[in-house]
């Protein structure tokens, strides 16, 4: 007998549908797995035979084919051990054929016939809709997730034997309901870390404010205890609420990534912080098995990155493109994969191998030559993709005992999603782009003209600094950002001033 069902693999971060064809018949023996499967797919079969074992079904005894369809695209992962033994159970009348074909099925199996959870759901879950596939069939664990897709009952099974019983209606399952706490709850409770704990350090803090307005990137550099961790983490207290694109989308990656919470779709902005060891590829992303890497699973949130001169200088440089363009596309024999890159960057690093060049009290040890190769590993190019260079001075003793409680975080979230809406309401009619960091050329000539002191100024600062022309879109995306937090239609002269300063860490500053 002949039936089919639905699976799905993942491929970058979405779903592709696969048709799982199961035809039982005489002339043979054995079970045999065909449509590119990997090697986690070859497996299922042991798999799916102790389930049968423990869960009080038997294998038949005749020949058992299983395609998955599209024969060319190649399957991979353990999500299709349930959809598999679905099929041959329909195939061998256990179950009604008619009841499996508008379903969609996605769950490992365990020897015992448990349904284990697998990565992925959420896109499995918009494939389905897509696709007008009305139930989808999981493990119970991967069911909430599942259910903030609306237009498709997901069903959340804990064993084949269940699921089994539920197909042959002799047990009921109530569809998986999405999280009720509205977004907006979670979004106002109040972070663990605040901007109010900070003590001093006010031009950083603004800093940190326009890099949250604007999107754009920041590299703080100051001596070890200056407070440049502290004030890094703190920068998601500030930002804006992810949109529900933007949540979706979020979410998504985080999904594929297996790292997806039961809460449903993420209300917060990412904030990932690798250690100076990490591997080129674990910061893009790709791998023998495809996965995201940590620039996308910092997607429309903050990458931190501590010690910024430990990073391998491989590693560094693979940043330039997502930098750019805000995407990851990873090529490989095997497979071509696109990921979405668009988070803001935020480095911290000491001015040179003893920390405490151009330190107020403690005497630097190093000599001028190795503070411009410590200072060297970070490359030009990479240098002139961040916006903002910040000198972090350490707090004096006093300050820090007697100053009074900063500005909370909620206070300058207020201030930055004013300035997100005006960005927000000025790019509305422009695909992709979102923030004042985003602006391309065009862009640039449109929003972003001068008056004649601005351009004189910044024409001087240009000579002076040496500054690239990047460096000097940079400045002029960061002046239209502040003129934002402002409330002004124009950039002036101050503007310019600004954003100017935040270049002062530049590298021909620095006597490299």
């Amino acid at each position: 007998m002949f039936v089919r069902t639905y699976a799905a693999t993942i491929v970058g971060i979405d779903a592709l549908m696969v048709t799982v064809e199961v035809n039982i018949a005489g002339g043979g023996l054995g079970m045999f797995l065909v449509g590119l499967p990997d090697n986690a797919v070859k497996e299922s079969e042991q798999r799916i035979r102790a389930a049968f074992e423990n869960s009080g079904e038997r294998m038949s005894g005749k020949k058992v084919v299983v395609n998955l369809a599209p024969a060319d695209l190649r399957k991979e992962g353990s999500g299709f051990d349930l959809p598999i033994a679905v099929g041959i159970l329909a195939a061998m009348q256990r179950i009604a054929a008619d009841d499996i074909e508008g379903c969609l099925f996605a769950g490992e199996l365990s020897l015992d016939g448990t349904v284990r959870p697998v990565k992925g759901i959420l896109p499995m879950a918009i494939a389905a809709r897509e696709r007008g596939i009305g139930r989808l069939i999981v493990a119970c664990e991967n069911a909430r997730e599942a259910a903030v897709v609306d237009g498709i009952a997901v069903i959340g099974v804990e064993s084949l034997r269940q699921t089994v019983a539920y197909l042959n209606h002799e047990e009921e399952i109530a569809p998986s309901q999405a999280p009720q706490t509205p977004a907006t709850d979670l979004v106002t409770q109040p972070y663990e870390e605040d901007f109010a704990d900070v003590k001093g350090q006010l031009h950083v803090k603004r800093a940190l404010e326009i890099a949250a307005a604007g999107g754009h990137n920041v590299l703080m550099i100051g001596s070890p205890g200056s407070g440049k961790t502290m004030l890094a983490r703190r920068l998601p207290s500030i930002l804006p609420p992810l949109s529900p694109e933007e949540s979706l989308e979020t979410t998504k990656i985080h999904s594929v990534a297996g790292l997806t919470e039961i809460s449903g779709l993420m209300v917060r902005r990412p904030f990932r912080a690798p250690h100076h060891t990490i591997s080129p590829v674990a910061l893009i992303g790709g791998g023998q098995f495809p996965q995201p890497g940590e620039v996308s699973l910092a997607h429309n949130g903050v990458l931190f990155l501590d010690e910024l001169p430990e990073f391998g200088r491989s590693v560094l440089e693979v940043m330039r493109q997502p930098l750019e363009e805000k995407r990851i596309t990873v090529s490989r024999v095997k497979y071509r994969v696109q990921y979405p890159a668009n988070f803001t960057l935020i480095a911290a690093m000491n001015p040179c191998p003893c920390g405490y060049y151009n330190h107020p009290t403690r005497e630097c040890t190093c000599s001028q030559s190795m503070v411009h190769r410590y200072m060297g590993r970070i490359s030009g190019p990479l240098m002139d993709r961040i916006d903002m260079h910040i000198e972090v001075t350490p707090v004096p003793p006093e300050e820090l005992a007697h100053a009074p409680e900063g500005e909370s975080s909620a206070t300058i979230r207020e201030r930055v999603c004013r300035a997100r809406e005006i960005q927000r309401r000025r790019f509305g009619d422009t695909p992709g782009i979102h923030t004042n960091a985003m602006m391309n050329s065009a862009l640039l000539r449109r929003h972003c003209a001068l008056d004649e002191a601005s351009t004189r100024l910044l024409e001087q600062a240009m000579h002076r600094l040496s500054l690239s022309a990047r460096a000097y879109d940079r400045i002029l995306k960061v002046s239209r950002t502040i003129a934002d937090l402002e409330g002004r239609d124009r950039i002036a002269a101050a503007d310019i001033a600004e954003a100017i300063n935040y270049r002062s860490l530049d590298r021909d500053s620095w006597g490299r």
